[in-house]
């Protein structure tokens, strides 16, 4: 057993087969009444459900289950306050994100990117017009209903400062939340 955790620790993959491994786990169990009753008690939590929901609105895995319960809060709760609480969450949600890509699971991919002919994209990366896109996009991809990881990661190529990061992923996140349940509020 001792082996096996040393083996592990040095493993070079470890951060990506989490992440495998996380995902396989959550498809088998997002339907289950077990986690169902849970995002039910999300919802009845109000403002701190509306945080709670920020931060798993920002993934693909967790994006529909926050999205009902920033629904079923909008129908109770002032729609702004819920789009700024719920925005700080996604901040967490995203920064949580950000730092797993860029320190480990970047990191570990990298010499597989490079076989692969990682250095012509390299080189496309490094163009102006690539380091001006990129975070234009990022950001569009963030502001949207959709999951923010390509959006992290084109903001991450684009070498944003921390706090520049969670200034825009704040701003932009609180603008997209408020606009979703602005639209579940009207209907």
């Amino acid at each position: 057993m001792y082996q096996l955790i040393k083996k592990y620790k040095y493993w070079r993959f470890k951060n990506t087969f989490l992440l495998v491994v996380s995902l396989v786990l959550f498809f088998y169990f997002a339907d289950t009444s077990y986690v169902k009753n849970i995002i039910s008690s999300i919802g009845d939590l109000g403002y701190l459900g509306a945080f709670i929901a920020g931060i798993f609105f920002v993934s693909t895995f967790t994006v529909a289950p926050a999205s009902i319960v920033l629904f079923y809060l909008a129908k109770e709760l002032h729609p702004i306050e819920i789009a700024l609480i719920a925005g700080l969450g996604s901040v967490l949600g995203d920064y949580i994100i950000f730092r797993f890509l860029k320190d480990r699971v970047f990191e570990e991919i990298k010499p597989v990117f490079m076989r692969l002919g990682g250095f012509r994209l390299s080189h496309l990366l490094a163009t102006p017009y690539f380091a001006w896109f990129a975070p234009v996009l990022g950001a569009i991809i963030i502001a949207s209903p959709f999951p923010d990881e390509i959006g992290i990661t084109l903001l991450g190529i684009s070498k944003l400062k921390n706090w520049q990061f969670l200034t825009l992923s704040f701003a932009l996140n609180s603008l997209g939340i408020l606009i979703i349940i602005t639209l579940a509020h009207s209907l």
